[in-house]
């Protein structure tokens, strides 16, 4: 043990994961915590009910954690590259290292692991995370992985989304991130909404809703793709480029888009084609919960007492 308990003092922050940060896991945690206690109550449901409750439930509880979790996830763009390249700025010494890139919403994840970990009498394996979003300032993170001395590549990456960079991506990436990310919270406050209507008698709002959820959520995924109409910069370290695509969190939220529009059409037509079939879709197996009353014999309620006070019989005779 050191004084320092193993950690130097010139690198006091703790390293982020890249595609995990603390926000993601608590909304994950969140919404595990929501599917698990409808299942501790789902065998309280009887007949084919709870099963169209378990899908209702499950699948809406999926689209809402996805809109939510897509926000804080860094996987929207990534590339890696396995590549020998400098350790160090201005120096001869070579590492061979994979080096990965994850764009998100709200920055830049850049990471470093030594192949093996153990090079040059150190632990290669480093995870920094640049933030952009308002109230931050990337210039200002950059300057300070300056100062700590951060490995080349780390500083190579994080050096071409600053603002002073000549390859002038990052305002692009900025704004998309920005708008990208309002549109997925205006897409979860009409999931909430559709939500709410699809439990009331209102059925086509609820429908309308879902539509509108879908919509907000392509306009994410389109709002981060405009990015790809401005040319990245060559990334280049030692031998070997680096190269972007389109991360899981895209294609995701692009599926929850489909899926809400589709759902929601679903809901508008079987309203204005067969409002019956919905009615009995979106209220669970009606005939389940009728089936006891209708199988059950009649109740009949005698009263004993009954014959006592029955009118009798009177014979009215008159003589003359």
């Amino acid at each position: 043990m050191t004084l320092w308990d193993g950690v130097l003092p010139f690198y006091p922050q703790p390293r982020h994961a890249a595609g995990l940060s603390v926000p993601l896991l608590i909304v994950i945690l969140v919404f595990l915590v929501l599917a698990a206690s409808f299942l501790l109550i789902l065998p309280g449901i009887r007949g084919h009910s709870r099963w169209f409750w378990l899908v209702r439930v499950l699948l809406s509880l999926f689209i809402g954690a996805e809109i939510v979790a897509a926000h804080f996830s860094a996987e929207w763009s990534v590339g890696s590259v396995s590549t020998k390249t400098s350790y160090k700025a201005f120096s001869v010494e070579l590492v061979r290292a994979h080096v990965g890139l994850h764009v998100g919403l709200e920055g830049v994840n850049i990471t470093l692991t030594g192949t093996p970990v153990q090079q040059l009498n150190e632990t290669i394996d480093y995870n920094e995370q640049f933030i952009w979003r308002v109230g931050q300032n990337y210039a200002g993170a950059y300057a300070e992985a300056l100062e700590k001395g951060l490995p080349y590549p780390v500083l190579y990456l994080a050096e071409k989304f600053t603002p002073s960079s000549p390859c002038g991506v990052y305002r692009q990436y900025r704004l998309a991130g920005h708008y990208a990310s309002a549109t997925l919270w205006v897409a979860f406050c009409f999931w909430l909404l559709s939500n709410m209507l699809l439990s009331m008698p209102v059925p086509h709002y609820g429908g309308l809703a879902l539509l509108i959820t879908g919509a907000f959520a392509l306009f994410s995924v389109f709002a981060f793709a405009s990015i790809s109409s401005v040319p990245l910069c060559q990334l280049r370290l030692g031998s070997s480029e680096l190269t972007t695509h389109y991360g899981a969190a895209f294609w995701i939220t692009l599926a929850t888009g489909v899926l809400c529009l589709l759902l929601g059409a679903a809901v508008l037509s079987l309203h204005y084609a067969r409002p019956s079939a919905l009615r009995l879709f979106l209220e669970g197996s009606v005939k389940d919960l009728e089936s006891p009353t209708k199988e059950s014999s009649p109740l009949i309620l005698s009263n004993p007492l009954h014959k006592q006070f029955r009118a009798s019989d009177l014979t009215i005779s008159t003589n003359l």
